[in-house]
C-alpha cells in the first residue's frame, strides 16, 4: 500500500477512535444542570452588579435553584424580575415582601452637635472621630455615604438626615450597607407606622440631646390596641406581626419619635382623591 494512503487511513481511523471516546466521555461524564438555571439568568437584569450578594447573575440564579436563595433580591430588575422567577420556581408570584429602604432616624436638624466637624465630609470619617459630631451617637450622621451608594438617586440628606425615595428605592440594600451607624433598614412597602430613632440612652439623656428621640416613656405600648409594641434597650420597637396599622402609637408619642412610612392610610371610607389635572 502507497505510504501516503496508508498515513491517510491511520489517521481516519485514529480520528474515529478519538470521536467515539469524546462522545461516550461527554455522555458518561456529563454534569447535570437544572434548566431552571438558565431560565432565570435570562430573566435576571443582567448588570452583574453583585447587588444580590453574588457575583453575578448566573451564581444567583444557581443559588435560587440549588439553595432556595430569595427570589426577590434582584435590585435592577425589580418585582417583575421576582414575579417572572416565582413562576419559574413555581411559586407565587407575590411570595415576595418588596422591601424598601428606611431610616430609623430623624434626628438631623433636631438633633444637638458635641463639635463642629471640618474633616473629610463623609459618614465613615466623621464616626472615626470620636464617635462622630452628632450629639446622638446612634443616630444618622448626614454626610451622605449612602446617597452616593445609591445608583438610583432614591436616598437624599435632608434638613441634615437621610431621607428615602421609596418610589425609586429597588430594594438593593446598597445603601444598609455602606451606613456606619446602621440606621437604615429594610422594611415592606406598606403604610405603617415606624420608631424612627435608635437611641438606645435614657429618656433624660436622649431629651438634651435629640428632639423627636425616643425616651422609652411606655405611651406607645400602654396604648397600642394590638399590644404590638414594646421597649428594648430604651427604644421602642414593632412587632409587625400583631400591628394592624391603627395609628394609635403615632398619635401617642410625645416626642413623634414615631411616624408613618409610606403616609398614613386612608380610612375605608374617606372619599378617592380626584385625579390631578395636568
Amino acid at each position: 500500500m502507497n505510504p501516503i494512503v496508508f498515513a491517510i487511513v491511520v489517521l481516519v481511523v485514529l480520528g474515529l477512535i478519538g470521536g467515539f471516546i469524546l462522545v461516550l466521555a461527554s455522555k458518561f461524564m456529563a454534569v447535570y444542570e437544572d434548566p431552571r438555571i438558565a431560565q432565570i439568568t435570562d430573566c435576571l437584569a443582567g448588570a452583574n452588579c453583585g447587588g444580590c450578594g453574588y457575583a453575578g447573575c448566573a451564581d444567583y440564579a444557581k443559588a435560587i435553584v440549588e439553595d432556595g436563595a430569595p427570589t426577590f433580591k434582584c435590585a435592577p430588575g425589580g418585582d417583575k424580575t421576582a414575579d417572572a422567577i416565582n413562576r419559574i420556581m413555581g411559586s407565587e408570584e407575590t411570595d415576595r415582601p418588596s422591601l424598601r429602604a428606611t431610616v430609623i432616624c430623624a434626628g438631623g436638624e433636631n438633633c444637638g452637635k458635641r463639635f463642629d466637624y471640618k474633616g473629610i465630609q463623609t459618614c465613615a470619617a466623621a464616626a472615626a472621630v470620636a464617635g462622630g459630631p452628632s450629639a446622638c451617637s446612634y443616630g444618622c450622621l448626614g454626610l451622605g455615604d449612602c446617597t452616593r451608594a445609591c445608583k438610583f438617586d432614591a436616598i437624599h440628606v435632608v434638613n441634615g438626615v437621610a431621607v428615602v425615595d421609596r418610589s425609586k428605592c429597588t430594594g438593593c440594600t446598597a445603601c444598609t450597607a455602606v451606613c456606619p451607624r446602621k440606621v437604615i433598614q429594610m422594611k415592606p412597602i406598606a403604610p405603617q407606622p415606624a420608631v424612627k430613632c435608635s437611641n438606645k440612652d435614657k429618656g433624660a439623656v436622649v431629651n438634651k440631646t435629640c428632639k423627636v428621640g425616643c425616651i422609652a416613656c411606655g405611651l406607645c405600648v400602654r396604648n397600642c390596641p394590638q399590644q404590638a409594641i414594646f421597649l428594648k434597650d430604651n427604644v421602642a420597637v414593632i412587632d409587625y406581626t400583631k400591628c394592624n396599622g391603627c395609628g394609635t402609637c403615632v398619635s401617642k408619642c410625645p416626642k413623634k419619635a414615631i411616624q408613618w412610612v409610606e403616609g398614613a392610610p386612608r380610612p375605608v371610607d374617606a372619599p378617592v382623591p380626584a385625579p390631578e389635572v395636568r
